[in-house]
């Protein structure tokens, strides 16, 4: 039986097909407004191998000039980010266990060809809150690394299993700075996607909420 590191939760299935349909249908409307685009590394401009967009308030974006960051707006079109559909506000209510909104969704679109390297998500300035991450398509072999008593380490030993199309991962508590990345795609492994690939949709807090006088 896999034992996954403190604060990062599996829930395979979570979302129904049908529910899994609508998202899709949700996320192309997204990706109308907001195209997808190539991110960048920081200092060297490698280009990442997933293409990304964002919806809600912020969206994280990276390149060669600036790094990662949030911003309002497309990196390419200048425009807004459209709204995170009320679908995915729903799920963060219902998984989070935090009382205040996502601001940022980040879309990432895996080709077959596609990894992501092992990382943190670490840009955020409220790391009580989780990150909610929800798959669609195809298959992935999904990696997080241990948390050790020196907190949050690539060294510290990892330990891979596959995500399927609705499955949702929650980084959260102990488990928040997890490193975490995709070693490969399984293609063909679902229908979802017309022409196949994989969706990744994860959710974050970016900014700590106001503190309101009593």
């Amino acid at each position: 039986m896999l034992v996954l590191p403190k604060g990062v939760r599996h829930m395979p299935a979570y979302l129904s097909r049908s529910v899994q349909e609508a998202l899709v249908d949700e996320v192309r409307s997204v990706v109308q407004q907001a195209p997808l685009f190539v991110p960048a590394m920081p200092r060297t401009g490698k280009e990442m191998s997933v293409r990304m967009t964002n919806c809600g308030p912020l969206g994280w974006v990276t390149d060669k000039e600036q790094g990662y960051r949030y911003q309002p707006t497309h990196p390419v079109t200048g425009a807004p980010w459209p709204p995170i559909p009320n679908s995915l506000l729903e799920l963060w209510r219902q998984v989070s266990g935090y009382p205040h909104p996502p601001e940022a969704c980040l879309v990432n679109f895996y080709t077959p060809e596609a990894k992501m390297g092992l990382h943190q998500d670490r840009d955020e300035a409220d790391f009580s809150a989780p990150v909610v991450s929800v798959s669609l398509g195809d298959d992935c072999l999904f990696r997080v690394g241990q948390v050790t008593r020196e907190g949050a380490t690539r060294e510290g030993g990892t330990k891979s299993f596959r995500l399927k199309s609705g499955d949702v991962v929650v980084l959260g508590g102990e488990g928040r700075l997890c490193f975490h990345g995709v070693d490969r795609i399984y293609p063909s492994t679902s229908a979802l996607l017309k022409n196949g690939g994989r969706i990744n949709l994860t959710l974050r807090r970016v900014t700590k909420p106001a503190v309101t006088a009593s």
